[in-house]
């Protein structure tokens, strides 16, 4: 079935979802709701064995529509946005994204949930929510267990933005790769990936993650609670949003 936000197809054993919304991949509920839809069709296909995000446009995601963050969509945003990394919770393959140019907020959560991650030298990641008032759920829940408390710390509450070669130093990528070897260098990358039975990936992903006892929805569940019901409740939250879709700078009132 054609989209019109991503592009997805199955070959080989790889399953490749394709993010495009030009120019930036801004992640609209619309966009969400179709990754849900292909997510949730791929779920149980037995000879699926690596589940791929990648991206066509200036850059891999600028992250989520500021405009569906605020006001009576808020809850539905966060709902069909959490859905996706709900449903990458229940895939037993791994999962891995490929990303170029750059990838923040919610963009960057895609790409740090994967198991894997390969960047070009041009790719910049970071969680700016914080500086338009907000923050940001998934990276909360997932960033400390990936690179340490005190450098998600750093990453979620500067809200600064991070270069290829400082998220391989942090251990978020897997590689970085020359700008015009990205989508070579990835399919190499996974291959050996490919050459291995599903099934047995799934056992083996599946001892890695009972070994980590990270259960996504225990700890999502409070995260989603305070992101709706005191942080989307306060002056700031709704300011920062304001000042961002008005392009200008956000009057804090520290309440």
């Amino acid at each position: 079935m054609a989209h019109q936000h991503i592009i997805h197809e199955i070959k080989d054993g790889l399953g490749t979802i394709t993010l495009n919304r030009p120019p930036v991949n801004v992640l609209n509920i619309a966009m969400m709701e179709e990754i849900n839809e292909v997510l949730k069709q791929w779920i149980d296909v037995k000879d699926l064995k690596i589940l791929l995000f990648k991206a066509q446009g200036k850059c891999f995601s600028a992250g989520v529509d500021v405009g569906e963050h605020m006001g009576d969509l808020a809850p539905k945003m966060i709902e069909t946005f959490h859905e996706i990394f709900r449903l990458l919770d229940r895939f037993e393959i791994p999962t891995a994204s490929s990303v170029y140019g750059s990838c923040l907020g919610g963009g960057c959560e895609i790409a740090l949930f994967c198991d894997l991650l390969l960047l070009s030298e041009s790719a910049k990641l970071g969680q700016p929510e914080i500086q338009v008032g907000v923050f940001p759920p998934i990276a909360a829940q997932r960033l400390p267990k990936i690179i340490g408390r005190k450098a998600a710390m750093d990453m979620i509450l500067s809200g600064r933005i991070i270069s290829a070669q400082e998220a391989l130093q942090l251990g978020l990528a897997n590689r970085v790769f020359k700008e015009e070897d990205l989508e070579g260098e990835t399919l190499e990358f996974l291959r050996p990936y490919l050459k291995l039975s599903a099934e047995v990936l799934r056992i083996t992903k599946r001892a890695v993650l009972a070994g980590l006892g990270d259960d996504l929805e225990a700890s999502l569940r409070p995260i989603e609670d305070i992101y709706l019901n005191q942080l989307m409740k306060s002056h700031d939250a709704n300011e920062g949003l304001k000042a961002f879709l008005e392009k200008r700078k956000p009057e804090w009132k520290n309440r």
